[in-house]
């Protein structure tokens, strides 16, 4: 995998126990660090909470492309480095697990435990990827909005919580149009299945039961092939399942964490 860019500094918030181990949350495709707003009370009393916009989303730079996972994992470490953060835990949903994925493979120094939710190893075809990109490169993130919040969430909490879709969508709508596009080109490029193996990290693969992007299957293949994986199933769930059932998923990253403090 070539490294196309120099890392970018990213947005990033700090926030929670000044004296807590670190734990780094990383966002899916058209999201922000406002993602895990919902797990945040209970992560911030036990940890040091680093949020952060992926390159090319929220407020983070849009470098030129294209962009690898390489990238996305370099960015992380070059995080974690300015932070004076030599091991943390690392969260990440999606495009955010993808680059945890490759950061515990790749860094493993790096990586104390690794949660993944809603996300795969390997996302086929790439032709949708770059239809995608073609797609938001034409006409704007606007124009796959809805379509991307009708996978972060199930039909029935949509529909009951019109709120939530309605931000979500201004979420997507306001990802920049090259940012976005660059980081399907990622997911289009990627095949992490070879690395799984090599992960040490104690790992926790999440998925939600409903989520039509990333179904349990995807996350079960990690929780198998990585050396120390569980699987978590979450009921009522779809692609942003740390949003829809903050409950269940904030007190299992937790309960991962704890255990895998050293």
């Amino acid at each position: 995998m070539s490294h196309t860019n120099a890392p970018v500094q990213v947005h990033h918030v700090v926030t929670g126990r000044t004296d807590g181990h670190v734990v780094v949350l990383s966002n899916s495709l058209g999201a922000t660090h406002r993602m895990w707003d919902a797990n945040l009370p209970a992560l911030e009393e036990q940890f040091r909470v680093v949020r952060y916009d992926t390159r090319g989303h929220g407020d983070s730079p849009v470098p030129p492309g294209p962009y690898s996972i390489d990238d996305l994992a370099d960015d992380v470490v070059a995080l974690l480095d300015q932070l004076g953060v030599e091991r943390a835990h690392f969260v990440g949903l999606s495009l955010g697990g993808m680059t945890g994925m490759r950061l515990a493979a790749r860094n493993p120094e790096r990586v104390e435990g690794l949660v993944v939710l809603c996300t795969g190893a390997h996302l086929t075809p790439a032709s949708g990827w770059h239809d995608r990109a073609a797609t938001v490169r034409a006409d704007g993130t606007k124009a796959v909005a809805e379509a991307v919040v009708a996978r972060w969430f199930t039909p029935g909490f949509l529909e009951a919580n019109p709120d939530v879709k309605a931000s979500s969508e201004a979420t997507v709508a306001g990802t920049p149009a090259e940012g976005y596009a660059g980081c399907c080109e990622v997911i289009a490029a990627m095949d992490l299945r070879e690395d799984l193996p090599s992960i040490t990290a104690p790992t926790l693969a999440i998925a939600g039961a409903d989520d039509p992007a990333t179904p349990p299957p995807d996350l079960e293949a990690i929780a198998s092939a990585v050396q120390h994986g569980r699987l978590l199933v979450v009921p009522d769930s779809a692609h942003l399942a740390n949003a829809q059932q903050p409950g269940i998923v904030t007190a299992a990253i937790i309960k991962h964490l704890r255990g895998s403090a050293s």
